[in-house]
């Protein structure tokens, strides 16, 4: 089944959020390797792709996971949650409808 994982950043972490940023792209990478990542990325502070000194104010993931639990448990090993980038994090079991 495909889960949502939805992350909102503390206020003022862009800096953890650039120095976690390798360690939580690989994270990503064993999601991908897997073939279970369906889409991710952040939310830009500002209406801009490239949002600079703004920032970033969550992230968005989307994938296939056996269970609940075991999107919880990835999610609960991000390391912008261990960097204290990510202050709330909650995963959601997703159905996609579009696109077909």
């Amino acid at each position: 089944m495909l889960y949502a994982i939805i992350a909102e950043d503390h206020p003022g972490t862009l800096q953890q959020r650039l120095s976690a940023r390798p360690a939580h792209l690989a994270h990503l990478q064993t999601l991908q390797d897997k073939g279970a990542l369906i889409l991710a990325g952040p939310h830009p502070a500002i209406d801009s792709s490239d949002p600079g000194e703004a920032g970033f104010t969550g992230s968005l993931i989307v994938a296939e996971f056996p269970t609940l639990e075991a999107a919880q448990a990835w999610a609960d090993t991000d390391p912008y949650l261990a960097a204290a980038v990510f202050s709330t994090v909650s995963v959601k079991p997703f159905k996609k409808v579009f696109p077909a």
